[in-house]
């Protein structure tokens, strides 16, 4: 009896390992055709029974199952990312130089340029999600081609996915990627634009020709200080504030010269509400460079904050010497300057009635008066510079007014109501 029921157990494996064979070919077949739906059909059939088949129908199995899934490129995204997996299992189940050999190389090919291709065009049309996966896949299929994981990164965050984005830029950092990269670039004769190259000697050969002139070779700018920076960009943008700190000193580490690692960091310590590490760190900038609008107008936003007008003054003041067209400087300046008024009209409406409360009275209108002339120019430059600042324009009319300069008021007038219908 029991060798009968092994007899008999023996014959079920073999009809098993038969119409796998037979859904195979089927799905072979199919493929030939481009008939993808049959062949992913074939493929279902066949896959519940083959974790029992040898190595060599699993092997067969899998690159059918990834010519199936990928279709020719026309496969869904999940189709895809299975397609991947089936071509991995290739390689796993009869390693690197089996039978299928051959036919993974060639789809892995296939699909790489595909992947890129589709990368490309998706960020030349602002599709960053499309992007972002066509790069990613990319990457699976080519790890030894780090870049692609990169602009997969950089593509998710253009897209606002940031998880996505965190997730890369965490790989990268994981597997010491630099990006450095050897560009090859000549300037085009005709145009006198620098133009690149795929290759030296395809630089050489132009140059050669006579079309361009001035052959560089030259090295791209380490990405490492970027990748660690974004991912405590991302923490911060998340909300994960602490982590975004610890991220950020590691990018402070990594490139100690970037002023806009610091910047970074202060802005951070803003947002956390730690205004003394914020100026401290602002002040650390400036003296690596201290001709730094942008450094300057920040350190006037906090010293502002912090009720040091005169020292604010002083920073904004040295910013617009630096940069005079710095319009949110100007806009600052006239805000610090009115910061004044509130305190004056306090004063006042306490005032009495009596003949020295009414000359205390005119002199602190007069004060007033003052400080809406000096913040007048600095108004006007920041509407000249910027014309659609609503606020600018409407604090401008109740100066003018104040002021007594009756036709000022009503050309600011206009303007105001030009903006506020949208004109």
């Amino acid at each position: 009896m029991k060798k009968q029921v092994t007899v008999a157990l023996a014959l079920l494996v073999g009809s098993f390992s038969f119409a796998q064979k037979s859904e195979l070919k089927d799905a072979e077949k199919a493929i030939k055709k481009n008939n993808y739906a049959e062949a992913k059909s074939a493929i279902n059939a066949a896959e519940a029974l083959i974790a029992n088949a040898d190595d060599k129908l699993k092997a067969n199995f899998y690159i059918l199952k990834g010519q199936a899934l990928y279709a020719n490129g026309t496969g869904s995204n999940a189709d895809i990312d299975a397609a991947i997996e089936s071509i991995e299992m290739v390689e796993k189940v009869e390693g690197a130089n089996g039978k299928y050999a051959k036919d993974v190389a060639d789809l892995k090919q296939q699909m790489l340029a595909s992947f890129v291709s589709k990368g490309t065009t998706a960020l030349e049309n602002k599709n960053y999600a499309a992007s972002s996966s066509g790069f990613e896949k990319a990457y699976r299929l080519s790890s030894k081609d780090t870049v692609y994981l990169y602009y997969a990164a950089a593509t998710a965050v253009n897209g606002q996915d940031y998880d996505n984005a965190l997730k890369h830029y965490e790989k990268l950092k994981e597997l010491g990627y630099v990006g450095v990269e050897t560009e090859y670039v000549a300037v085009n004769k005709e145009t006198g634009v620098e133009e690149p190259f795929p290759s030296k000697s395809l630089m050489d050969i132009s140059v050669k020709a006579g079309s361009h002139i001035t052959p560089m070779v030259r090295k791209t700018d380490s990405k490492k200080g970027e990748i660690v920076k974004n991912i405590a960009l991302i923490y911060m943008t998340q909300g994960k504030d602490e982590k975004a700190i610890a991220a950020m000193k590691d990018a402070r580490k990594a490139n100690p010269d970037d002023a806009s690692l610091i910047i970074s960091e202060a802005n951070m310590q803003l947002k956390m509400g730690n205004k003394d590490e914020f100026k401290k760190l602002i002040e650390e900038a400036l003296v690596n460079d201290p001709n730094n609008p942008e450094l300057l107008f920040n350190l006037g936003i906090v010293s502002a904050e912090a009720g040091d007008t005169a020292a604010a003054k002083g920073y904004y003041e040295k910013a617009l010497q630096l940069k005079p067209d710095y319009t949110d400087v100007h806009n600052n300046m006239a805000v610090l300057i009115l910061s004044k008024e509130q305190a004056l009209i306090e004063e006042m409406n306490a005032l009495g009635s009596s003949a020295a409360d009414n000359k205390k009275y005119d002199e602190l209108k007069a004060e007033r008066s003052k400080l809406y002339a000096e913040a007048v120019p600095y108004l006007e430059t920041t509407l000249k510079l910027r014309p659609t600042d609503l606020q600018a324009a409407k604090t401008l009319v109740n100066i003018y007014s104040a002021l007594g300069d009756t036709a000022k008021m009503k050309e600011m007038k206009l303007k105001v109501d030009a903006l506020e219908g949208g004109q």
